[in-house]
């Protein structure tokens, strides 16, 4: 028998129009029992078929999309996605080693994060149905790119949420410290013992981005973690950088970030709360060209959006009062429970 999940009348609209989650609220009816990590068919309440996708009883995100077709989920499916992702990679960066390769519901693969660095993998699974076939999809990695070593930073705090334990291990061939290049600066990278999957490949553009601000500016990077914005900052002729963050690692790390490229000169490491440090600061009446700030997620979950929208209210008001007139504050959110709009409508 076919497992089969029926959406309540009304519930399809979003996915019809791309979305790619159903949540557990949303369903009417299922059918042929399935199980956490089975592939099942999605339909709307009148029978039509959406699609097929990852099923977890346990979580508020029941079904996760993987196509719209009715087609075999098995090596080949994922090799023509892999693939796909990767190409797309090497047309954006050319001459690049180290990369987001595959970007979950980005690359139409829900609950899958693969990050290139030089001859390494990191790999993240969000999902039992991506869990289950972690590897079946090592398997396809090994035959596309041939990697030294496949590293699983399943550490997530979100794992927990989908019922799924924590690891951090090498599954595949070996691990190494690796020097990265991004934009011309170079870091070491540890797969094991670095943030998320060894480094936020995820901001990689905007790292870059913040050097059109920086020229003969005063920034401040605040939740500076490994020092790529501030490096940035330095690298296009700011006139100095305070680059703050609680972490005393993140804060050794970023040193030696910037002594390997020699662009320590003009920075200041602090290591200290975000938070008190823009208090401090906004009380000796110091002011900056450019502020950034990335700071950890402040919702973890849907429950903790309230307390995230006063977080990030409380964060922005302090940047404000830090920043001079005229000057430029670049911020990011890694809340994805913070949706685009309300992020942009607490800061204005």
């Amino acid at each position: 028998m076919s497992k089969i999940i029926i959406l309540k009348k009304n519930e399809d609209l979003r996915l019809v129009r791309g979305h790619l989650w159903a949540f557990s609220n949303e369903i009417q009816e299922i059918k042929g029992g399935p199980v956490e990590g089975d592939v099942v068919e999605l339909r709307t309440n009148a029978g039509k078929f959406i699609g097929l996708g990852f099923y977890n009883p346990h979580s508020l995100i029941s079904i996760r999309l993987l196509t719209r077709k009715d087609e075999q989920i098995d090596a080949d499916f994922f090799a023509r996605r892999i693939e796909s992702s990767l190409r797309l990679r090497q047309m954006l960066y050319p001459e690049a080693a180290t990369y987001r390769v595959v970007h979950g519901e980005s690359d139409f693969l829900p609950g899958l994060i693969v990050d290139k660095y030089n001859d390494l993998l990191s790999v993240q699974t969000f999902s039992w149905g991506m869990d289950a076939r972690l590897p079946l999809i090592c398997d396809v990695l090994d035959s596309l790119i041939h990697p030294v070593g496949i590293i699983q930073r399943n550490d997530s705090s979100l794992r927990t949420l989908e019922g799924l334990p924590l690891l951090k291990e090498i599954v595949r061939g070996s691990s190494h410290t690796t020097t990265i290049d991004e934009h011309g600066i170079s870091y070491d990278v540890d797969l094991l013992g670095g943030q998320k999957t060894g480094f936020f490949l995820d901001q990689r553009e905007n790292r870059k981005a913040i050097r059109r601000f920086s020229n003969n500016a005063r920034v401040l990077d605040c939740f500076c973690n490994e020092g790529g914005f501030a490096l940035n900052a330095v690298l296009a002729g700011a006139a100095s950088v305070t680059a703050v963050d609680i972490s005393e690692h993140a804060i050794t790390k970023a040193k030696e970030n910037a002594r390997r490229n020699n662009l320590g000169e003009n920075i200041t490491f602090t290591t200290g709360d975000g938070f008190e440090f823009l208090k401090a600061t906004h009380a000796r009446g110091e002011q900056f060209d450019v502020v950034n700030l990335d700071p950890p997620s402040f919702a973890k979950n849907r429950k903790a959006v309230a307390q995230a929208k006063r977080g990030y209210r409380d964060l922005h008001t302090l940047a404000f009062q830090v920043l001079k007139p005229g000057g430029i504050l670049t911020t990011s959110s890694c809340s994805h429970h913070i949706f685009p709009d309300t992020f942009l409508s607490i800061i204005s």
